[in-house]
């Protein structure tokens, strides 16, 4: 059993929360702390994203980040460099998150080999769809790296049973149409799509995407076994200061309802 499906299976009651952080907002050395800071905060997955210039599916609140991280230098490399560092001090597992350009532009086969040896447990490209897939899953079996793929509202049965038996981390269910942000509500069709989608996985199923308060993610948690928060953490980070750890574990232990 590898560290995602270990700490899925630790998780305390009711469930796994997953922390997103944006890579290089507002530094590496920032990011580092943080993701250590959500740790001690009593998340159970640090999820690492790569920032793109255009990335797909995120709202503003990550763009922002995306755009503060790369005017700061960020580099795949760097946030490789980032996890190694955090695993140097941190069992907690680590999936990055991404569009398909960077990994590209770095070399698949490459970025797996580094990914692995900077202690990465998995990976998530947002726009790569199952159908066109193979390689990239190949590549990370070849090098004992999981792959997450997302799910969502509309889709039909075959794309949900495609994406699945492609996914031996975690699956990623996007909890409403649209892009990620902070949201007031829980989309209402959910719990039929998390009940449906973990009857056909074997593995952990987790929905992001909208989640911002310990409430939504306790409600969220009555299904799923893992639920994803990330621009309500980023949010903290924008406004934080010297202040980061601190704000960022406070942050998570209100999630966590701790």
């Amino acid at each position: 059993m590898n560290r995602i499906h270990e700490a899925f299976a630790a998780a305390p009651d009711p469930g796994a929360l997953i922390i997103y952080l944006t890579a290089g907002d507002p530094s590496f050395d920032g990011t580092v702390e943080a993701a250590l800071a959500a740790e001690r905060g009593g998340t159970d997955l640090i999820e690492l994203g790569i920032a793109y210039i255009a990335p797909t599916a995120d709202g503003p609140t990550i763009q922002a980040a995306c755009k503060r991280a790369l005017d700061a230098g960020s580099t795949t490399a760097g946030v490789l460099d980032a996890a190694r560092r955090i695993r140097e001090r941190s069992q907690i597992p680590l999936v990055v998150m991404t569009c398909i350009n960077p990994l590209i532009a770095y070399g698949l086969e490459r970025f797996a080999h580094d990914a692995k040896a900077a202690g990465i447990d998995g990976v998530l490209m947002s726009d790569l769809p199952p159908s066109e897939a193979a390689e990239w899953c190949e590549i990370a079996a070849r090098h004992d790296l999981g792959t997450v793929f997302l799910v969502a509202p509309g889709n039909t049965d075959r794309q949900l049973r495609d994406a699945i038996a492609m996914t031996t981390g975690f699956v990623y269910i996007i909890s409403r149409p649209g892009t990620t942000g902070a949201r007031e509500d829980i989309y209402e069709g959910l719990r039929d799509l998390v009940e449906h989608v973990k009857s056909l996985a074997s593995v952990p199923a987790a929905v992001g995407f909208g989640l911002s308060t310990g409430e939504q993610v306790a409600e969220v948690l009555e299904v799923a076994d893992g639920a994803v928060v990330g621009s309500a953490v980023v949010s903290v980070i924008a406004e934080a200061g010297d202040d980061l750890a601190a704000c960022v574990e406070a942050k998570v232990r209100e999630l966590r309802g701790s």
